[in-house]
This record gives structure tokens, sequence and C-alpha cells, in this order.
């Protein structure tokens, strides 16, 4: 007989995994993650919680080993497939340490599909922690109810991911010197899309150029303030979403 939740689904604690998840399975969490639910959330034996793994969903799973530093879980039900989510891209340039921490987690709580760092001429920080990022879009998408994270891929030149830009896929370049007003330009455009937006000095004339020479480039403007790099990856892709209709969803209910 399948346990029935002790809290309602959406209030109990979220974790990823990353190995394909099943009912009946057990699961043994890494230790930081073990330490975390026993030492932390205060886990014993018959706590639930909500685990997900990017492939099949989510399930709900219950403690039935709990030591000092040792953790089994048992998933015992499937409570909802993993969900679809806007083709959005998010190309942005690598800016400082906590800064752009804040654009991974805000973009996957947001829904981006993929994010992209992106390097420019003026680009300063030229070393990526994708490792860290990754985390903390492990971090976001537990908290905000995410079944599927947001890709990470490696840092590209702003060159060679023009030389290789898709035909069926708009690219929304945040151009500082004006444009189409983007909720204007996303109403003539529902096609998969990316967003680009660059690092603090702007991008230069030679790369606005690179950047307009791709058919499917559209240069749209935030409104009339100057807004930060990160600020500015956030808005753009609010409004995106917004127009796509990601936000006349309601929030996923538990199949139980």
């Amino acid at each position: 007989m399948v346990a029935e939740p002790a809290w309602p689904v959406n209030t109990l604690p979220r974790l990823y995994v990353e190995e394909k998840l099943s009912l009946e399975a057990v699961i043994t969490p890494d230790r930081a993650q073990a330490h975390y639910l026993l030492s932390v959330m205060r886990f014993k034996m018959g706590s639930q919680l909500v685990l997900f793994d990017n492939l099949t969903g989510e399930w709900l799973g219950e403690v039935i080993e709990a030591g000092r530093k040792h953790l089994q879980l048992k998933i015992t039900h499937h409570l909802n497939e993993k969900e679809s989510i806007p083709d959005l891209w998010l190309l942005t340039a690598p800016i400082k340490k906590g800064r752009i921490d804040w654009i991974y987690e805000k973009a996957c709580e947001l829904g981006v599909a993929r994010i992209i760092p992106v390097i420019t001429q003026r680009t300063i920080v030229d070393r990526v922690n994708l490792e860290r990022l990754q985390a903390h879009i492990v971090e976001a998408a537990e908290q905000c109810g995410r079944t599927s994270l947001s890709e990470v891929t490696e840092a590209r030149s702003l060159k060679s991911l023009l030389a290789e830009w898709p035909e069926d896929r708009a690219l929304f370049f945040a151009d500082e010197t004006g444009g189409e007003p983007m909720i204007e330009a996303l109403s003539k455009r529902k096609m998969a899309a990316a967003i680009l937006v660059g690092p603090e000095g702007g991008f230069t004339d030679q790369e606005r150029d690179m950047i307009n020479a791709v058919e499917q480039a559209v240069p749209v403007s935030l409104g009339p303030r100057i807004l930060r790099a990160d600020t500015a990856a956030i808005a753009a892709t609010a409004l995106w979403m917004a127009a796509a209709g990601d936000w006349q969803k309601q929030p996923r209910q538990a199949n139980l």
C-alpha cells in the first residue's frame, strides 16, 4: 500500500538526484545531501520528500534507513511527469562572481531551457566555473519546483556562436543603442528563441554589425534606462516568458 504524504506535497523538501528514478527504487543520497537532510532538516525514519531526476518527473520518497551519516530513501509514488518547458536560450557574457550566479539562478526559476556563456571583446571574466553555476541551477530547481534543469553549456565566442546560428531560432539582441521595443518584437515572432545580452561595457560596433548580419537577429530595446547586464538578462527573459504564455500556466498538482 502506498504511503500517503504526512504533509501536503508542495510543502515537502525537494531533492535532485542524478540517477534515473522509478517506483520502489532505493536511493542513497550523496554525502552532502545526506548531511543536509539529517543534520539540517532533521530527517528520521518515515520522513518524506520529493525527488526529481531531470528525466522522469518527480517522485515521493520516504526514509527507510537513517544513521548518523547514512541515509536511504525508497520511491513510493510517481507525482508528476517531467514538465515541458519553453524553448528559450539565454546567451549572456560572463560577469563577476555573485552576479553571474544570480543570473543562472533566476534564469532557471523563470524556465530557461539552456544558458550559454558568450565571450565578447569587452568581456572581463574569461573563466567560467560551470560546476558552481550548475550547483546554483540545481538549488534553484529544487526551490522553485522545476522537474527539468536548465542546460548549462561551455562558453562560446560570439563569433563562433553566430557562425552556427540555427535558421529556426530567433535571436533577440538586447542592443543598448536602441531597437524595436521588445514587447512589440515578441508579438510578431512566435518561434523558438534566444536572448543575447552583452557585458557591462556593451558590444563593440564590430560585434553589433556581426550580430545584425545574422538573418534571425532582432535588435530590441529594454526601455529608456541603461540596465546592468544581470538586470537586462532577467528582465528580457521575464518579458519573453510572459509573451510566450508560460505565466498563464497554473502550478502543478501532485498526482496522488
